[in-house]
């Protein structure tokens, strides 16, 4: 695929915080501090953050990101195309160092992510893709990314060829629950011998977009700038993100920015 002007920025400044995260996850200087929530934030998050500020700046579009959370929805709400971003998703698997943590870059149009990037530093492996070019996954990205090689010609197109296994779930490392283990026993009356894999971050989203899991079901928190990116490359990958209640794509830039229960498949 061709990248336009929009999906290579997305790219290019996911891949440039994953460098600077990765200067961070390899000194070991971590600077773990605490967020309103209570959960971690660390030196890689505010330096991702800033990377991807200054690299989405020239397209004059505004920018929602986890670490810039604090824009009112007075302001947002007449947003029709904006930046959704979460600059380090999976910072407790960043601490433990597990290498399953991701950059997310998504574009919003009307509630709806149109393209998106997710890139996993620590494998050096990229998902892209935009609603009406389709799905792609590429590795070893960062090399020569902005050498001037054509690298979409080294993409494969999402859903990769996979062999034949048995049916996979694919559930959070921190947060697995009884609703979640209540609707995969729900899933086994179907596939009996149905395989559990548990990932990090927006990867659980990646592994539904290649075809490596076949469902994602979360009954637990997130927000709109963790699912965003990887929503908008399953979605380019044919695949479905649902509302597990009313079984309706997933919306962003709600005044609440919490996401429901959803379901990828």
């Amino acid at each position: 695929m061709h990248l336009d002007k929009e999906l290579a920025l997305a790219v290019n400044a996911a891949i440039e915080a994953g460098r600077v995260i990765m200067d961070v996850y390899d000194s070991e200087d971590f600077e773990v501090e605490k967020k309103g929530d209570n959960s971690p934030l660390t030196k890689a998050d505010r330096a991702a953050h800033e990377v991807i500020m200054h690299e989405l700046k020239s397209s004059g579009l505004p920018v929602l990101s986890e670490e810039g959370r604090s824009i009112t929805y007075d302001e947002r709400k007449k947003w029709k195309r904006f930046w959704l971003v979460d600059p380090l998703d999976g910072t407790k698997e960043f601490i433990s160092r597990n290498g399953e943590f991701t950059v997310n870059i998504a574009l919003i149009e009307e509630g709806v992510p149109v393209l998106g990037a997710v890139y996993v530093p620590v494998l050096d492996e990229l998902f892209y893709g935009a609603s009406e070019q389709g799905g792609y996954y590429i590795s070893g990205i960062s090399n020569w990314f902005g050498s001037g090689a054509q690298f979409e010609e080294s993409a494969y197109r999402l859903p990769l060829q996979t062999e034949e296994r048995a049916y996979r779930v694919v559930g959070s490392r921190s947060h697995m629950n009884e609703l979640t283990v209540a609707f995969i026993d729900s899933v086994k009356d179907e596939y009996p011998d149905l395989e559990i894999v548990q990932r990090g971050s927006s990867l659980k989203i990646c592994m539904v977009a290649a075809g490596d899991a076949d469902i994602y079901p979360r009954f637990g928190p997130t927000m709109e700038w963790d699912t965003a990116a990887g929503h908008a490359v399953a979605k380019a990958a044919g695949k479905s993100m649902i509302e597990a209640e009313s079984g309706k794509e997933l919306r962003y830039n709600k005044e609440e920015l919490l996401n429901p229960y959803f379901i990828v498949w």
